[in-house]
């Protein structure tokens, strides 16, 4: 009878072949996404596209509300009012997007996994940003 040993820590080419799969499924999921959102203005009413479902319960924008319109106003060249909908997304979360996204695939094209590591201060910092982003657009209207 063969017994079969406990699999170790992945190897090098493993953590390669599966970053380059789960980017280019991320990859052609973002493309679809994008081709359609292109021709769906979120501007106008009756579109195809997901409600935010906090506002949908409560009436209040959330800190993502307007992220899909500032999507496609950054597609067509609109930053201005990407910035309008939803300025904190903008500015804060779309670079941070990139970066983690940006060191996973390059750690991964090495062959070494990455995790990300956001610690008590880190979430305290992420929450409070978007808890005050989410009172001041609400006041402010």
């Amino acid at each position: 009878m063969k017994t079969v040993q406990p699999a170790g820590p992945p190897t090098g080419a493993t953590i390669r072949n599966r970053t380059v799969r789960q980017a280019s499924l991320a990859l052609g999921v973002g493309a679809a996404a994008a081709l359609y959102l292109w021709h769906t203005d979120p501007h106008r009413p009756g579109q195809a596209l997901i409600p935010c479902p906090f506002r949908m319960m409560t009436g209040i924008l959330c800190p993502g509300c307007g992220g899909t319109r500032m999507a496609y106003d950054l597609m067509h060249g609109d930053v201005v009012t990407a910035f309008h909908d939803n300025a904190v997304l903008l500015t804060l979360g779309v670079p941070a997007v990139a970066y983690v996204a940006v060191r996973w695939l390059v750690a991964g094209l090495r062959g070494r996994p990455y995790r990300l590591k956001l610690n008590a201060r880190g979430n305290a910092v992420v929450f409070s940003i978007a808890a005050v982003w989410m009172v001041a657009r609400n006041l402010v209207g």
